[in-house]
Formats: C-alpha cells, structure tokens, sequence
C-alpha cells in the first residue's frame, strides 16, 4: 500500500468485518480484542511477527494477552476456520473452482514444537528439522487463498503419548498419512457444501490410487500429478505403465500450450492425453495426459484425469496448472500474512496460529478481487502492508 492512509483504513475495515464473522466464538472481551489486535500484527510491515512485536503493534505492553488467546483461553480453531471459509465462498465461491491438496514445512529449532523432526522440507528443498503442514487451496478466476490446515504428526510422535501430552495433542490423535489429511480436508469441503468442480495435487499424493477411486466413487473430478511408475488399466492390460503409453505417439497428438503464468512468465509445454478404462460410463472419461518440457524433451510429467465426457485437452490442462497456485498462496501468506512466523509450540496453539493468518489471507485475497472487479488494472493490484515493507527471513 505504499503507506497510503486510504488503503490502511480499507485493509482495517476488512479485517474488522472479518473478525465479525467469527467474534461470537468468544466469550469475553479480552480474547476478542486479542484476536483482532493478532490479525492486524500479522498483516503490518513488521520485519518479525512474534508476540513482542505483534503486541507493540497493538499497545500492549507485553506478549501476554497475546500468548494467552493463542496458548490458554478456550476456542475452537475450527469452528473459526469454518466461518472463514463462509466469508470465502460468499465473496469468490465458484462453483468451477478447483480444491488443491499440497504441504509446505516450517523450519524450527529444538524438539519441543509439535510434530517437529527431520523431515524433507519442500519449503527448503531438503531434510530439515521442521514441522509440515498440509493445506487445502481454493483456486478460482477472481482469486485463490487457503481454506484448511492441518499438521502432520510423525509416528516419532504419536508412538510416544507422553512427549504429545506435554505439547497438548490429545490420545486420540493417533497417525496419519499426509494422503489421509488430503482425503480428510476434502471430505469436509464437500461435506460443507463449498462450490468447487475440481480437486488437484501433485505426485505425493496424486500416486494414492485408493483416493483417486474415492473421488471417483464420489463423482469428483480430478487432474492428479502421478509418477511414470504409475499403472492403469487400458484395453491392452490391467497393469499398464502410464510412461509407456506416450512411447511412439505421433507428434501431431503433442500440443504446445501454456497451463498458466509462473514465476518467469508462461509455463509453456507439450502435452497430450490418451484415453484407458473406455467402457466404464458414456458421460464420463479417464486419460493419462502427459506434460513434456519444450527445452528437455526427456523430461516428461503424468497425471490421471477423471472428467466429463465433453472434457477438452485445454480443460485438463487448465486444471493441472492451477496447481501452482497453492504455491503462490503459500508465499503470499509468508511474506504478507505471518503464516511461518509464529512462536506455539503447542498442537492446539499451531492450528489457532494458522486460522488467524488464513483469515487474514483470505481478507487480502477478497480485497484484491473487489478491486480487479472494480476496473482496477491487474498490472496494480492493492498490496498489503507487509508488501510495502520486505520481510527479513524470520
């Protein structure tokens, strides 16, 4: 926002009317203004958001207030995270929208912080000692933000009750799989009725053959990232590697398209689908669609596609690109809404922790939107405070 007062107050007045949707989950005032006064350090150009400094930001005279909503009052994070989503789909609901399933990690030090340990990080692109969090996207024309959250406990963790005790991860929260969270989150979406047409992940959880036919049994269309190991069923075998369906194909099947902007402009590839399991309905179709790059031919990626019938190669495409954008929500909430600067080390504290900053997430998301809505050039869309201040690595 360039310190322009104007917008200072617009980003404020939202943020209230955020905060009003989910204000009743709270049964005394102090919470109330704790969890406000929370959003608006997570949104201010502050270089670390910790409890000092989101408390000076809010006049406090220490992190107390703010350690308490987080760590010791009673409220329900997902109770809150459901109001949140209410304000999501009332603002860019779509019933097109596509539900993405991806993880992002949270570099940490010691062993006390739920769910830490050595891990690979993708954040980092390596093993690191950090904490990993799975996350459900909500993709659609006018916006994108993040709708659920959940961390992933190792059985490091779980096979140890005790160490979960002493960081408030109740007994009956035993392993999961990230693949189950991704199910679990998905479930909930359709379960609540939010709008969507599509789900999309990549490879880690695209590979789960079990969840690809539960979205099918539910008749949920999907573009899943899978590996070349992969098998189908075609009218030639049961088991039929999908790499090798590609092999030989005629080059007129390849077509060159862009599935959407990256980070350095077009992301610009040939792709080609091939059609298995013809028999199964008429309004329905299953392809493995193939995504090589243009500069290393060798260089080939595969998904498996439930679709309509009437499914164009550019729909599927469309769909398996916007993929991308869990990644630029994960960097817009970590530069702009705090999502990685957080000091809970608690399980109940980290998912209060990742509410509040998908709250304030999906507030800038709407906002944009209004704005592009508006006749704004998508050249200038509005920026938050922290867009106008760079973050120092926290």
């Amino acid at each position: 926002m360039g310190g322009d007062l104007a917008d200072v107050r617009l980003w404020a007045r939202e943020l209230d009317v955020v905060h009003e949707r989910f204000v009743h989950r709270f049964s005394r005032s102090e919470p109330r203004a704790s969890v406000l006064a929370y959003m608006r350090g997570l949104i201010a150009p502050l270089q670390r958001k910790n409890g000092w400094t989101v408390a000076e930001q809010a006049g406090h005279e220490g992190p107390d207030r703010i350690q308490r909503m987080l760590n010791r009052i009673e409220w329900d994070a997902d109770e809150v995270l459901n109001d949140v989503r209410e304000y999501v789909v009332e603002n860019i609901g779509d019933s097109g929208a596509v539900l993405i399933v991806d993880d992002t990690g949270f570099l940490k030090k010691g062993t006390g912080s739920a769910g830490v340990q050595r891990q690979y990080s993708g954040t980092a692109g390596r093993t690191e000692n950090c904490q990993v969090g799975v996350f459900l996207g909500y993709a659609t024309d006018r916006g994108r933000t993040l709708i659920d959250r959940r961390l992933y406990l190792p059985t490091s963790w779980t096979d140890d009750r005790e160490r979960c005790r002493r960081a408030g991860i109740a007994d009956d929260t035993g392993f999961e799989t990230k693949v189950a969270m991704a199910k679990a989150m998905v479930r909930k979406a359709i379960a609540d009725k939010i709008p969507f047409g599509w789900v999309t992940a990549d490879a880690a959880y695209g590979f789960s053959k079990g969840w690809r036919f539960e979205l099918e049994q539910a008749d949920v269309f999907h573009v899943m990232a899978t590996t070349r190991h992969d098998t189908v069923v075609t009218r030639w075998a049961i088991d039929h590697p999908v790499h090798d369906l590609f092999t030989g194909l005629a080059r007129q099947k390849w077509k060159r398209r862009s599935c959407g902007d990256g980070a350095h402009g077009l992301r610009v590839y040939d792709w080609a689908r091939v059609e298995v399991r013809p028999w199964h309905r008429e309004d329905r179709r299953h392809w493995v669609m193939a995504r090589r790059s243009v500069a290393r031919p060798q260089e080939i990626s595969y998904y498996i596609a439930y679709c309509p019938a009437e499914t164009t190669l550019d729909d599927l495409i469309r769909v398996a690109g916007s993929r991308w954008a869990i990644e630029e929500c994960f960097q817009s909430a970590k530069q702009e809404c705090g999502l990685d600067d957080y000091q809970v080390r608690r399980y109940p504290g980290w998912h209060r922790h990742m509410t509040l900053a998908l709250a304030v997430h999906a507030c800038l998301t709407i906002l944009r939107a209004r704005e592009l809505d508006t006749g704004k050039a998508e050249t200038d869309p509005p920026t938050s405070p922290t867009s106008a201040s760079p973050k120092s690595d926290a």
